[in-house]
């Protein structure tokens, strides 16, 4: 039974029917990739370089400046809404675990993965995204928009 579900999805990677995410190669790879699915790639470098430095750094305000509000994280294995920067350092520390900060530390941007719905750090951990600033979505911030623990963590 393993074996016709493994040839299934064989079949379908290489007839294309199944996308699968691959490593970007590069920089100019995350990049192109980035203005391909979202935009303005120099816009995502400078916040996912600054973010990554603010987690880095445990800079709980500067963190909490990149997040969108309001944000759903998972806080001692219940669903919490997080309403603003000041909530956010308030929790920081149950929101920002150990594996979240590890992933977002460890994300080298060569090997980001990008697609429509944003920048994924590790597996899932975090995204980013950009949020338009006005109707036609001629004007966006790069932001936070999810924060969550990753499969291995669950």
């Amino acid at each position: 039974m393993l074996r016709k579900v493994v040839g299934a999805l064989l079949a379908l990677v290489v007839a294309g029917s199944l996308a699968l995410p691959a490593l970007a190669a590069s920089e100019a790879d995350v990049n192109a990739s980035i203005d391909k699915n979202l935009g303005d790639h120099a816009r995502y470098e400078t916040t996912i370089k600054a973010f990554q430095q603010s987690v880095a750094d445990g800079s709980k305000q500067d963190v909490a400046a990149f997040v969108r509000y309001p944000i759903v994280v998972t806080i001692n294995g219940r669903k919490r809404t997080i309403t603003s920067a000041a909530a956010f350092v308030k929790a920081y520390d149950a929101i920002m675990t150990p594996d979240i900060v590890a992933a977002v530390k460890g994300q080298k941007y060569e090997d980001l993965f990008v697609n429509y719905q944003g920048v994924m750090f590790g597996t899932g951990e975090v995204w980013i995204n950009g949020i338009c600033l006005d109707r036609k979505c001629k004007s966006f911030v790069p932001k936070v928009v999810t924060i969550q623990h990753g499969p291995s963590s669950n």
